[in-house]
C-alpha cells in the first residue's frame, strides 16, 4: 500500500512538473512575403524587368517567447530572400522594417492587464509605445497605388486603380472552419477590408481578405501583428502575397528579462509618434508632405458579421 501511495505521488509531482513546464516556452514563426503579389493586390502596375529584380519570396523568422504572467515578440534573424544574398536583400531588409507582419518592432506583453508595448528604434533613440490588439489597418498601404511606377523603358505610369480619399470599411466575418496547427485547435476569422476606387475611371469597390487563424487553448491572447487580432492567440495569417505560420513550439523556461520591456527605451504616445512620422515625411517630401487619399489612422469603421 505503502509502495502504491508513494508511485501516486511520484505521477502526481511529474504530472504538476510538466503542466508548469507548458505555461512557458517559445514558439517559431515565419513570414512570407511575395512583394510583386503585394504590388498587383494594391493596384501597382509593374513592368516584366522590375518583377524580375525583385525576390520572389521574402521570409522573415519571428520568436514569440511566453510565461504565464508575459510574452514577447520580435524578429531573431535577418531577412532572407529567394534570390539569395544579392540586389534582393536590401529589398528584403525594407520590407521587414517597412511592410512586414511585426516589422523590425519588438513586442511586450503582460497578460494580467492586458497590456502590449511596441518598442522600436528611430532616429538613433529606442522607444516605447503603448499599445492595444485589435482590428484596424489604419492606412497601412491603403495610398499604394495612388503612386506612379515606372516601365521598363524608365517612365512613369500611372496605376489603373486609383484608390479614393474615403475610410476604408472592415468587416469581421467567423467562419465555421477549424484546422490545428501546433496541435492546437484553431478557429478562422475573416477580415474583410472594403477600399472604394476608380479602376479605368470606374468607381467600384475593392475587397481585401485576410485569414487569421486562432486558439483559445494557449491561455493567452496574441497575434504576430497587433492590428490583426479578434481574440485568443493567433499562430497564422493569410493573406495575398504575405502570410505568417507558427511553425513549431518548445515547452521550456524562459526568463523574465527575456520577456520584459527594455528600461532603456523612452516612454512615447501614439500621438507624439504620429507627429514625429509627419514631420520626417515632410523633410524627406520637400515639406510637401504625403499627396492622395490614405485614410487617417483610426478612421476604419468596424461591422461585425456573425
Amino acid at each position: 500500500m505503502k509502495k502504491i501511495l508513494i508511485a501516486f505521488v511520484g505521477l502526481f509531482t511529474l504530472a504538476l512538473t510538466a503542466q508548469a513546464q507548458k505555461k512557458s516556452g517559445a514558439i517559431q514563426f515565419e513570414t512570407t512575403l511575395d512583394p510583386a503579389a503585394m504590388a498587383s493586390a494594391n493596384g501597382i502596375q509593374l513592368s516584366e524587368e522590375m518583377k524580375a529584380r525583385m525576390p520572389k519570396a521574402v521570409k522573415t523568422n519571428f520568436e514569440l517567447l511566453f510565461t504565464a504572467t508575459n510574452a514577447s515578440y520580435m524578429p531573431v534573424e535577418d531577412t532572407e530572400d529567394s534570390n539569395g544574398g544579392g540586389g534582393g536583400g536590401g529589398m528584403g531588409r525594407m520590407m521587414m522594417r517597412f511592410g512586414g507582419a511585426g516589422g523590425a518592432r519588438e513586442y511586450y506583453y503582460t497578460f494580467a492587464d492586458q497590456k502590449l508595448t511596441e518598442v522600436f528604434d528611430l532616429q538613433d533613440t529606442t522607444y516605447a509605445m503603448p499599445s492595444k490588439l485589435t482590428v484596424a489597418l489604419g492606412n497601412q498601404n491603403f495610398n499604394m497605388g495612388n503612386r506612379q511606377n515606372n516601365n521598363a523603358n524608365g517612365t512613369a505610369s500611372s496605376s489603373a486603380v486609383q484608390f479614393l480619399p474615403v475610410p476604408p470599411t472592415q468587416e469581421i466575418v467567423k467562419s465555421d472552419e477549424t484546422k490545428k496547427i501546433l496541435g492546437f485547435n484553431c478557429n478562422k476569422v475573416i477580415v474583410k477590408t472594403i477600399r472604394k476606387a476608380k479602376v479605368l475611371d470606374v468607381e467600384r469597390d475593392i475587397v481585401d481578405e485576410t485569414a487569421l487563424w486562432y486558439t483559445n487553448e494557449l491561455g493567452f491572447n496574441f497575434s504576430p501583428n497587433p492590428n490583426l487580432w479578434t481574440e485568443g492567440a493567433v499562430l497564422a495569417i493569410e493573406n495575398k502575397g504575405n502570410s505568417t505560420l507558427a511553425k513549431s513550439i518548445e515547452y521550456r523556461g524562459v526568463s523574465n528579462k527575456d520577456v520584459t520591456a527594455p528600461k532603456k527605451a523612452l516612454p512615447i504616445t501614439a500621438e507624439q509618434y504620429k507627429a514625429k512620422m509627419e514631420a520626417m515625411m515632410k523633410r524627406f517630401s520637400g515639406g510637401q508632405g504625403r499627396q492622395g487619399g490614405a485614410a487617417p489612422a483610426g478612421q476604419v469603421r468596424n461591422i461585425v458579421i456573425n
